[in-house]
């Protein structure tokens, strides 16, 4: 009301979608002050005495809807998803060239270490062939996981103004992190696959393998980036446990190592995560042919789909979670 006092000469009041009243901004600001002032009279009022007549309860919780999270149309969500992930990217590619290089330089950068390390001191690449093409296509794709999930954590909290002021399907909002995460993937993906051909690795038709491979990573993802950002909105220490959890999956996952070296006591664990299936599949069909297949690792399709099984559940706990939360995220913030 100060901002329509001070910037309009005219103002008009609507109760409920009637013109309550038209005239000079000042007098129309102390009818809006005196309408609210009169509306939480009443409303006390009606609470003293549905109080005094029956004893108080507590408000029944609205049943999760996917609906309120998705929106009332689905086309909608998608161009509200397109429209954030672009404006990310203006705000994290516009006018800095050098952000375009490093998406390229810094999995390349980190692959470096890593080799040097794990190669020189823990002889990890004894036995696997083309293992530098492995530990760096492995380690763009866990970058992948690791930034959309990192980023995903506190969206709606960055988001605060967009969420309190505008009526839209919150999905929209970790969907784009992980779509520009996936924009990402795709650069750093140009880079191994030069590093791949100039190795020596000819394309064959196994590498559409990828596409399925890299559909089950996003939908691990989304339904984490849903999940944490939804559980971030109330609980804040969600950021600092998923810090270690990545740390742990990371060493946990047969990123640095193939997965055929996992000891057979724990590989019942350590191969029903969808992030082993995805890297050990990838081995056999991307860089060597002659690597086992998850299938084959894993000790049958049974136990094989148990990762999908993962996965599917995951995403289907954070569309939960996330639908439960999303009518009092702006709330909570």
């Amino acid at each position: 009301m100060d901002a329509v006092e001070r910037f309009c000469d005219r103002a008009m009041l609507l109760d409920h979608g009637r013109v309550a009243d038209v005239g000079g901004a000042a007098e129309v600001a102390r009818g809006y002050h005196a309408l609210n002032a009169a509306r939480a009279e009443r409303r006390t009022l009606i609470s003293r005495a549905d109080a005094d007549e029956e004893p108080s309860r507590p408000l029944p919780r609205s049943r999760p809807s996917v609906r309120a999270a998705v929106g009332p149309s689905a086309r909608r969500l998608l161009t509200l998803t397109r429209t954030l992930a672009a404006a990310q990217f203006k705000v994290k590619y516009l006018d800095a060239a050098l952000s375009y290089l490093w998406v390229l330089i810094w999995p390349l950068a980190f692959f470096g270490i890593l080799y040097l390390v794990f190669t020189q001191v823990g002889s990890f690449d004894k036995g696997v062939a083309h293992y530098p093409l492995y530990l760096l296509s492995a380690i763009v794709l866990w970058m992948y996981f690791a930034d959309a999930t990192s980023l995903a954590v506190d969206c709606l909290v960055r988001n605060e103004p967009l969420l309190r002021r505008v009526p839209f399907p919150h999905l929209a909002v970790p969907l784009s992190v992980v779509a520009t995460a996936l924009f990402d993937l795709c650069m750093s993906a140009l880079a191994v696959l030069a590093f791949m051909l100039a190795s020596g690795v000819t394309p064959r038709l196994s590498w559409l393998e990828l596409f399925p491979l890299v559909a089950l990573l996003s939908l691990l993802i989304t339904g984490m980036a849903m999940l944490l950002s939804a559980l971030y909105v109330r609980y804040r220490d969600v950021d600092h446990v998923w810090a270690v959890l990545r740390q742990f999956l990371f060493y946990a996952s047969p990123i640095l190592y193939v997965a055929t070296i996992i000891p057979s006591h724990l590989k019942a664990i350590a191969l029903a995560s969808p992030l082993a299936a995805v890297f050990t599949e990838l081995r056999h069909a991307v860089i060597d042919q002659h690597a086992p297949t998850f299938f084959a690792v894993s000790g049958g399709v049974a136990r094989a789909l148990i990762p999908v099984a993962v996965a599917c559940l995951v995403f289907a706990a954070g569309l939960w979670v996330f639908a439960r939360e999303s009518p009092t995220v702006a709330e909570n913030l």
